[in-house]
């Protein structure tokens, strides 16, 4: 798709070692994913818009590759789902600009970082640093947007105690209500000497988690493992809002203008205003478009 305007200024692309999502984040760089090539097919903004109405999408997000490098291309495509009643958002490895935030902010709703560590050595390792990261989720969210984290949880890489507490302690440095999601690493692409993280791990750091004052904390990726850290509830009166197994909602109590049905109070997020459309028990995957 050609965008017709001058390129802006963006943010690191990491070549991560330990990608989970390999095969389309490293297609046309690593010869052992160029499978995912053969997907790849030319979109309009408004043809993409039109397919997320066919799949009855609420929401269009960019995600793998680092969305923040085609930026352009992401506002292009979201400015049609905006005029289109849909919502926006980027996945990222928070490696950004204030430039490319500016750009991007009119468009998106929420933003969601990979907070891969917190020791710099490894970081460098994964080809970012971590300050970079550090500073691109605080500005998200001083910019109004709604930031949610996700640590993936590496036997011997990030899962000590430690380290843990220090990923903990700076989200809630920057705000209690972010969400942290705390998920399982399988071998994968190049990483493939630690073992796989077993759900005692994600328990161990979401309670960390919720001990350093987080108010939304996630075990994810290990369905039916990890209990109540598949869920969300009311931080104040602990009655459960959702519930979960993986993707899949079980159940969405949260009222159309966002607040607890048990104390009435106001739950921070972004939720639907009509919570008899949310579906419950389907897929809960989402749709890729190649």
């Amino acid at each position: 798709m050609e965008v017709d305007r001058e390129h802006n200024y963006l943010a690191g692309f990491f070549l991560v070692s330990n990608c989970q999502n390999w095969l389309t984040s490293q297609a046309m760089r690593d010869p052992d994913a160029d499978i995912s090539a053969s997907y790849i097919r030319k979109i309009s903004p408004k043809g993409m818009v039109e397919y997320a109405h066919r799949t009855k999408a609420s929401v269009v997000v960019s995600s793998y590759n680092e969305p923040l490098i085609t930026s352009e291309w992401a506002v292009e495509i979201f400015k049609e789902a905006k005029k289109a009643g849909l919502m926006c958002a980027y996945v990222s490895n928070g490696n950004n600009t204030p430039e490319v935030m500016e750009y991007i902010r009119p468009y998106i709703s929420a933003y969601k970082v990979d907070l891969k560590c917190m020791q710099d050595k490894n970081y460098r390792k994964l080809g970012g640093v971590l300050q970079n990261t550090l500073d691109g989720i605080k500005r998200a969210h001083e910019m109004g947007l709604w930031v949610e984290i996700v640590t993936l949880t590496i036997p011997g890489f990030n899962d000590s105690n430690e380290e843990l507490w220090d990923a903990a302690r700076f989200i809630a440095s920057v705000s209690r209500d972010i969400p942290w999601h705390v998920t399982a690493f399988h071998k994968d692409y190049k990483m493939i000497d630690p073992d796989n993280t077993d759900a005692k791990t994600l328990l161990r750091a979401a309670e960390i988690g919720r001990e350093a004052g987080l108010r939304f904390v996630y075990a994810g990726n290990l369905p039916g493992e990890v209990g109540e850290y598949e869920d969300t509830a009311c931080p104040e009166c602990n009655f459960r809002l959702i519930k979960r197994r993986g993707y899949i909602i079980q159940e969405y109590l949260v009222t159309g203008d966002g607040k607890c049905p048990g104390c009435g109070g106001k739950i921070p997020g972004i939720w639907h205003k009509n919570p008899s459309q949310v579906v419950l028990n389907g897929s809960g995957m989402p749709v890729p478009v190649y």
